[in-house]
């Protein structure tokens, strides 16, 4: 086996050197159309037509050079002189061997000519190769005609950060070399080892560790999805990401022959968080925040974390709408993370998503030591009295009258609060149990799936590893720890002017991470008080966050 493989890239290196570089090049010379008549037609190729003004007029004439079932194309012959951005905008109508047939202007940027490789040098049409700048791949290329003395060529694939119209050589490829460089191992990078290595960390740090599996895992695999490393002729229609054959840059895949392009549009329209935010209406209890609304005031002050790192994303220099999009990392929660950025800062959304979800997952790692920091062991000891019975009533009038108020303060939050307190109605209602269980079981586990493998597969090591993604996630942990920091302060001052004391790590719970932060706060009070249960005390805040950072989003969406 070993020997095979030798063999198989010996004769595909021996290949490529025989031919590197060694065809000559002409762009910009010639117009081209596409005629929609071919073989089945009766169209062969040489065949000769005309194209005429809306007069009647003859102004260019073409000939066929490749001809398919249905549609051919034809090389336009331009007057001597002319200039072929003037006389095709005058064509109307086009014949061909005198009958009236339908055509249409060819992009002729992508056409060139391949000098002394026509007929008498053995080129056929189908065959296949690159080009080059200098000794960079600019783009893959296919024969699809060939004259006398040239062939006519077309870049069907372009690469990314060079212009193939400067393109200097070529070479035609083998199969040999088709087969080897159509795999994966050939242009695997660093950075694709790199990112390579994160995902398997997401996945153990779910598996092994148990943190946030149900976001971790389909994460991390879409990580490995993402950073497999694609041949340029297969990048555009497999691949989140496209590249655009006019700024040669990566941009999200708007094709329709993209399968993860098309995941990734629930991502990029920030579908998929609304559909999450609607499970997870269906699935929260806010009785915690009816019996005790102080705990609105808790989950407002965590919310300092997402104007704090907004402030500070601005003085590094990102954007007012990235900045926003930055800053509400601090609020700990995904879904609303990945729906702003996808309306202002839809660049950034692969290394805001996975700082958002990353934090999300170390809410047990990050948030004990702020909360041991500034809290003393008698604040820790302090015991809540029970909230109060709340009545079926009160939970069916809740999502009513919150999304009223809420969505009047921040209209732009009603795709994630409507669906939110949606959710939340069809669960208290009582009427519309068949409803709440789709809600609270499949749909939001569709979602997260398709949101997670998304997600990460957007986190393509060519796009994500650069010096922002370093900044958001330094500026996300800050974020996540100003807002734990400040729902523990402002808990402390609650204390300082109210009767009814309250444990000050239930402040910690003011981020979104539902229901994390609120077990945290749970665990680090049982550690100096193992009959101290916080953990529908610190609920209140919990959901109460929810509803803040989608606030906050809401916000700065009608701002920015």
């Amino acid at each position: 086996m070993k020997r095979f493989l030798v063999i198989v890239f010996f004769l595909a290196s021996a290949a490529g050197l025989s031919a590197a570089g060694d065809l000559q090049l002409e762009f910009n010379r010639d117009g081209y159309i596409k005629v929609y008549r071919g073989a089945e037609s009766g169209v062969a190729t040489g065949n000769h037509g005309t194209l005429l003004d809306r007069d009647g007029r003859i102004v260019a004439a073409f000939h066929v050079i490749a001809v398919d079932d249905a549609e051919s194309i034809a090389r336009v012959d331009f007057p001597p002189g002319a200039d072929r951005n003037e006389v095709m905008p005058q064509v109307e109508t086009a014949r061909l061997e005198g009958l009236p047939v339908r055509f249409s202007p060819e992009e002729s940027q992508f056409y060139f000519r391949i000098l002394n490789r026509g007929k008498k040098s053995g080129a056929s049409a189908g065959m296949k190769g690159e080009i080059y700048v200098g000794n960079t791949l600019a783009g893959i290329f296919r024969v699809v005609g060939v004259e006398e003395d040239y062939a006519v060529a077309m870049v069907t694939n372009t690469a990314a950060n060079v212009d193939f119209r400067h393109a200097d050589s070529g070479k035609f490829q083998g199969y040999v070399e088709q087969v080897i460089g159509g795999t994966g191992f050939v242009h695997l990078t660093l950075k694709n080892a790199v990112m390579l290595l994160i995902g398997l960390f997401f996945i153990y740090l779910g598996v092994a560790k148990d943190y946030e599996p149900l976001l971790l895992v389909p994460i991390g695999f879409g990580i490995l999805i993402g950073n497999i490393p694609l041949p340029l002729q297969l990048f555009n229609s497999i691949s989140v990401y496209m590249i655009d054959p006019q700024t040669h840059q990566y941009v999200f895949n708007t094709t329709t022959n993209s399968v993860m392009g098309l995941i990734y549009f629930g991502v990029r329209s920030g579908l998929f968080p609304p559909l999450i935010f609607l499970g997870i209406g269906a699935m929260t209890d806010f009785s915690a925040l009816l019996s005790n609304p102080r705990a609105v005031l808790l989950g407002a002050a965590a919310q300092m974390g997402i104007f704090i790192t907004f402030i500070s994303a601005l003085k590094l220099g990102f954007s007012p709408a990235n900045a926003a999009a930055i800053g509400i990392i601090g609020g700990a929660d995904g879904p609303t993370a990945i729906f702003l950025s996808s309306k202002l800062a839809p660049s950034l959304i692969g290394p805001i998503a996975i700082a958002a979800y990353s934090y999300m997952a170390m809410v047990p790692i990050i948030q004990p030591p702020i909360m041991k920091l500034l809290t003393s062991k008698k604040e820790r000891l302090i015991r809540m009295q029970p909230g109060r019975k709340v009545k079926k009533i009160e939970k069916i009038l809740f999502p009513v009258v919150g999304v009223i108020v809420t969505t009047l303060v921040a209209p732009g939050a009603i795709p994630l609060l409507g669906m939110l307190f949606f959710g939340n109605l069809l669960k208290e209602s009582g009427v519309t149990t068949r409803l709440a269980k789709t809600a609270s079981n499949s749909l939001i586990d569709i979602a997260t799936i398709l949101l997670g493998l998304a997600v990460g597969a957007s986190t393509s090591a060519e796009v994500f590893l650069n010096n922002k993604s370093i900044l958001i996630f330094v500026l996300g942990v800050i974020s996540f720890g100003v807002a734990t920091a400040c729902g523990l302060l402002f808990a402390k001052l609650m204390n300082l002017v109210s009767k009814r004391k309250i444990n000050p790590l239930i402040g910690a719970a003011g981020v979104s991470a539902v229901p994390d932060s609120a077990r945290v706060v749970h665990n680090l009070g049982r550690e100096e008080d193992p009959d101290n249960y916080l953990l529908q005390h610190a609920m209140g805040p919990n959901v109460a966050g929810v509803i803040g950072s989608a606030i906050a989003a809401g916000v700065f969406l009608g701002i920015f």
